[in-house]
């Protein structure tokens, strides 16, 4: 039995030694001018079962095409001959200061997929940039490793994997590690069935441990674990009015607004049109956090004129980590806050503060909505192949 018993531990030993990685270039961080040439690059890179998994969505896609059609709904006013010259893109986090808006967010397995030290690339990119990151509970190397890769408290993010023991065991270590919050993935007590996985018959799975634990989850289980933990309680994965109200009665600090990138509930809103009912719910009771298809600074922009406090890429992570790993997340932020100044800007806006939803109008999309319909010179390029 003891024999047996130590042949999975060896063959998951071999499988980690024998992992094939995208073939990464990080010096092709410096020569990138645009987002785009970071998603050609990462296109490039990744193999289609990888694309496949960090771009796609559940079922048909359609929360997913709907995240981009609701940004590309709305549409920017631009005020004139108003002094830009100094444009001021910080905000704060839970007393923390973020020199961007956009943040990091949980992506989970694919940055161990992308890379050997995916999380630790994440967590050293964000605060280099000065803004932070989440790391998810499936983050690799290790939810320690990300931690200790920097100098600053970053945030982490749990999927409940087994009973009140093992959540216990999981938040005592991220203590331990000293993050400074605790996310609480609410929108996935099921996996969303993602048939670009499903058909590629990939070896991607939800996690390890028994998925009814997180099927179980209860309001009362996140007033436990801030009760146990003692930090500030982020809820990740609102996306109605009345569940917003219900994660600030039960302490939430932050509800982050999200569906998963489109990967979960499939024929869900878009993201950016459930923000506003999610602002007035919590009527200032909490901060707001949001993601949802950003692929673009006017995407940040938008949600921020909504309410968001700052603003998750997770795609755009995945792309940059992919096209030049730790260098690429760099570069990516950068581009992202030039883009954001550049808009703001022509905008007649020069601080986060005066943005609000005066500053939007209702638009019709002028192209299809896709993965990467933010993208046209790339788009153009794929077909021409």
């Amino acid at each position: 039995m003891a024999r047996k018993a130590r042949k999975p531990a060896r063959k998951l030993k071999r499988d980690i030694e024998q992992r094939k990685y995208p073939r990464i270039n990080e010096r092709a961080a410096a020569n990138f001018v645009s987002l785009q040439e970071i998603v050609a690059t990462a296109r490039r890179n990744l193999p289609q079962e990888l694309w496949d998994h960090l771009s796609g969505g559940a079922d048909s896609e359609t929360t997913l095409a709907r995240n981009r059609q609701a940004l590309d709904s709305l549409a920017l006013r631009q005020r004139v001959l108003v002094d830009v010259r100094k444009i001021d893109i910080t905000t704060t986090l839970l007393g923390q200061k973020l020199s961007s808006p956009v943040f990091l967010a949980p992506v989970g397995g694919f940055v161990g997929f992308a890379h050997p030290e995916g999380a630790c690339n994440v967590a050293r990119a964000a605060v280099a940039h000065g803004t932070t990151a989440f790391i998810s509970t499936a983050a690799k190397p290790s939810l320690e490793a990300a931690a200790e890769a920097v100098q600053e408290p970053l945030i982490f993010q749990l999927y409940v994997r087994a009973d009140r023991k093992w959540v216990e065991d999981i938040l005592d270590r991220a203590k331990a590690a000293g993050y400074r919050a605790l996310c609480v993935c609410v929108d996935r007590n099921y996996y969303g069935r993602r048939e670009r996985d499903i058909i590629a018959r990939a070896n991607v799975r939800e996690g390890f441990g028994d998925p009814t634990f997180q099927m179980g989850l209860q309001w009362k289980d996140l007033v436990w674990m801030k009760s146990h933990w003692k930090v500030p309680l982020i809820v990740k994965g609102v996306a109605t009015a009345e569940d917003a109200k219900l994660s600030v009665e039960h302490g939430a600090d932050v509800v982050y607004v999200s569906n998963h990138g489109g990967r979960q509930l499939d024929h869900a809103q878009g993201t950016i049109e459930v923000l506003p009912e999610v602002v007035d719910a919590v009527a200032g009771r909490a901060e707001i956090l949001w993601d949802g298809g950003v692929q673009r600074g006017t995407d940040v922009v938008k949600a921020l004129c909504l309410g968001a406090r700052a603003v998750g890429v997770g795609k755009m992570l995945g792309w940059a980590l992919a096209a030049a790993g730790e260098a690429g997340l760099k570069r990516m932020l950068e581009l992202m806050d030039v883009e954001i100044r550049t808009a703001m800007g022509l905008m007649g806006v020069t601080s986060i503060a005066q943005l609000n939803p005066s500053w939007l109008r209702p638009a019709t999309p002028v192209r299809p909505a896709s993965q990467t319909n933010a993208y046209p010179w790339f788009e153009e390029r794929l077909r021409k192949k």
